[in-house]
């Protein structure tokens, strides 16, 4: 009988953007549009390559998702594997089961864990015991799926516009994304949360430049500012940071905001209504700031008034839809690339 032989390699994770390139961060673009074209374009007949058949994506979610979770569940379904997904309410995580442990357990059944999580100290933990792929589907300190389908929603974006190509026809689509994305000025306005931060360690690299306004005293942490800056330096773009949303949207090409009041923050809302007072986006402020003539909107949802006024989200100026469906096609190329191809 000839000996077993045990896989002790580690699996590769994707935690957060700032652990890639801008050139592999371009990329798995580049095939997320290539999936998008491939399964909404050109192949009408169902797809018949299916490299995950057999294969399970664990879904750890310990918070509320919609778009992550849907996103997820469709992206493993459209390359044939199963999606598990595994709330709050349906593990003993947290309950009566460590961390740890689950994850050991888990990780012996499955191919791959997709976790959203609270403390950015649980997503390294599942990646130091897990013995499949973890992928960061958010954590308090980064959220880099969102970020990697903002990437994506900019680009074709600009790639439409530079080469008047219709919206929707993607078989048009010609251009690589670092063909397309450097130059660009992003004025973020709002909390100095998750999506920030995973902004500031992936847009710079690209050479995109990033305005931020935050409330005095929210400001994001120093190891994230040191990336960006360091990023920034070499690709020519800027990073700055002010208490005023008027001068982060000086000469901005998009504003993008999110949420004030992140999930478990309930409790501060009042609090925090107070101190966000003139942050909401309107077209007033982005005129007061003098934003370029053009300026885009994007924020990741689910989104509330007070945030974004109507005319602002609901107009021709906003690609809030068109993003939160990115967010299948570059889950589906992380997936693709950690589970099919061997790594980012």
């Amino acid at each position: 009988m000839s000996a077993i032989t045990i896989n002790t390699t580690k699996p590769n994770h994707f935690i957060t953007t700032a652990d890639y390139s801008a050139e592999q961060l371009l990329d798995l673009v580049d095939r997320a549009i290539k999936f998008k074209v491939e399964s909404k374009y050109n192949y009408p007949e169902a797809r018949t390559e299916r490299p995950l058949v057999g294969k399970t994506v664990g879904l750890i979610f310990s918070k509320r998702s919609t778009r992550t979770r849907v996103a997820t569940e469709t992206a493993v379904g459209y390359l044939g594997g199963n999606a598990m997904f595994l709330g709050g309410q349906d593990i003993q995580l947290g309950v009566n089961e460590s961390l740890y442990d689950t994850t050991h357990v888990v990780s012996s059944m499955v191919d791959a864990i997709m976790a959203r999580v609270g403390g950015h100290d649980e997503i390294e933990t599942l990646a130091k015991e897990s013995a499949v792929p973890i992928i960061n589907a958010l954590s308090e300190k980064y959220h880099p799926t969102q970020i990697l389908a903002d990437l994506m929603t900019l680009h074709e974006y600009y790639h439409a516009k530079q080469n008047n190509v219709p919206a929707g026809v993607y078989s048009a689509h010609t251009q690589h994304p670092r063909e397309t994305l450097k130059g660009l000025k992003v004025a973020w306005v709002g909390d100095a949360n998750n999506i920030l931060q995973e902004i500031l360690v992936a847009f710079p690299k690209c050479g995109i430049s990033v305005s931020a306004a935050c409330p005095a005293g929210y400001v994001c942490d120093q190891d994230v500012i040191d990336i960006a800056q360091a990023d920034a330096k070499k690709t020519g773009a800027t990073v700055v940071f002010t208490t005023s949303p008027e001068e982060a949207v000086k000469d901005c090409d998009v504003i993008v905001t999110d949420t004030w009041v992140s999930m478990g923050q309930e409790e501060e809302k009042k609090k925090r209504i107070a101190e966000f007072a003139g942050f909401q986006v309107t077209s007033d402020l982005a005129k007061r700031g003098n934003a370029k003539s053009d300026w885009i909107f994007m924020h990741c949802l689910p989104r509330k008034p007070e945030e974004v006024d109507d005319e602002v989200f609901y107009s021709e100026r906003s690609l809030v839809f068109p993003e939160a469906e990115n967010r299948k096609w570059t889950i589906l190329a992380i997936i693709d690339a950690l589970l099919v191809r061997g790594g980012i």
